[in-house]
């Protein structure tokens, strides 16, 4: 069967009248080649106001329509949504002094990764450092550890490429540098396995998907899905395929698709019904307390250190240029995908705006993205009022 197909909410009828510009955005961007199609949605004092799409699945005038249920490839939204999520549901558990069912244990931001997973630290070489990295570096990319590998090259299988992960050398001293770091969420992803007892793909099945009533949010999506989802990319080097459906990111795909840092598929909707929750201060449509107030607070506040960070635990806040464009207020917090993704929530304005499309298809080179966003986002808040 295909991704479940979606109902528009009345609050979002209207919208082609009333956020006109921000589409004609992302038509122009369409038509200067700079996505294919995308898929949008923009929510207000917790109604979706706006979801839509543009463009088709491909550049080909044949292929299938982008709509507003269309499923993509999130790529890093993945460490907000998965991620930082359950990062958040495990610190909980340690604040109000519960196990979660089934004996799970709890997440101390400070704890040592190391203490952890032991082969971070196991031969290590003398003045290292890799001792003092904390969860909570993790979170805010201040750990020291390099933003990307190339790891699937040499590491086909899951535990190889882990070993890898934990065997990488620091490049900064712990707390010094602020790097966005995909390989420190690789180990973070895996951290808060062994915290939680649990597969990540299974507990946010669990723990999130259900609560929030996602329908399409998924890791490795059934195989009947798959041609419904966006391809990303003609890869002629590493897979030699065309990939659809299945994760873009290499270092994902060769730990079979469920890592901290990518391999979630979502439709723009369930993007706003996650986004809805942290607005909410951590609860669901239903009235349930899934992440406490004070959490949600915590993980959405900015870091002090290192100097000039622009991070929040898990969560980035803008910074200038920023992809949010110029209006959002400083308390805002998002994340971008590597695809073209992104998701901003902003609590002073009560709003989320989430763009979902696939920039890299039929491959990287074009970076006009980097325009298409902020121009995006200005046009959806001059059209709030």
């Amino acid at each position: 069967m295909p991704p479940p197909q979606i109902s528009i909410p009345e609050t979002a009828l209207d919208t082609r009248g009333r956020f006109r510009a921000a589409r004609e955005v992302l038509q122009q961007a369409v038509e200067k080649r700079a996505l294919p199609g995308a898929a949008y949605g923009v929510l207000l004092d917790g109604h979706v106001v706006a979801l839509d799409a543009v463009g088709r699945f491909t550049y080909d005038p044949a292929a299938p329509e982008v709509t507003p249920g269309t499923v993509f490839d999130l790529a890093s939204i993945t460490k907000v949504m998965a991620t930082t999520a359950m990062a958040m549901l495990l610190y909980d558990r340690g604040r109000t002094g519960g196990t979660g069912s089934g004996g799970r244990g709890v997440l101390d931001l400070d704890a040592r990764l190391g203490d952890i997973l032991p082969g971070f630290v196991i031969g290590m070489e003398p003045g290292s450092h890799k001792e003092r990295v904390t969860l909570r570096m993790l979170l805010a990319h201040s750990s020291g550890l390099p933003g990307y590998g190339r790891l699937f090259e040499d590491h086909r299988a899951p535990e190889t490429l882990l070993r890898a992960a934990l065997h990488i050398p620091l490049e900064a001293a712990p707390g010094t540098r602020a790097e966005y770091s995909d390989i420190g969420f690789i180990l973070l992803g895996k951290a808060l396995e062994v915290l939680s007892g649990d597969l990540a793909e299974r507990f946010f099945w669990r723990e999130i998907v259900a609560p929030l009533g996602l329908e399409s949010a998924r890791f490795c999506p059934p195989q009947d899905w798959q041609r419904h989802i966006p391809p990303t990319e003609d890869d002629r080097v590493y897979r030699r395929r065309v990939i659809q459906g299945e994760v873009q990111d290499e270092n994902c795909h060769a730990l079979g698709g469920v890592a901290g840092h990518a391999g979630l598929f979502s439709n723009a909707l369930d993007v706003l019904r996650f986004a809805a929750c942290i607005l909410a201060d951590g609860r669901t449509q239903s009235g349930q307390q899934l992440f406490q107030r004070e959490t949600v607070k915590l993980f959405a506040t900015r870091q002090t250190e290192p100097p000039g960070t622009s991070r929040a635990l898990g969560w980035d806040t803008p910074s200038e240029p920023s992809s949010s464009g110029n209006y959002l207020s400083e308390r805002s917090i998002g994340h971008l995908g590597y695809a073209g993704t992104s998701l901003w929530i902003d609590p002073e304005r009560k709003l989320a705006v989430v763009l979902l499309t696939n920039r890299t298809w039929p491959d990287r080179a074009s970076k006009e993205i980097q325009a298409v966003r902020p121009a995006f986002h200005d046009a959806v808040i001059s059209e709030l009022h």
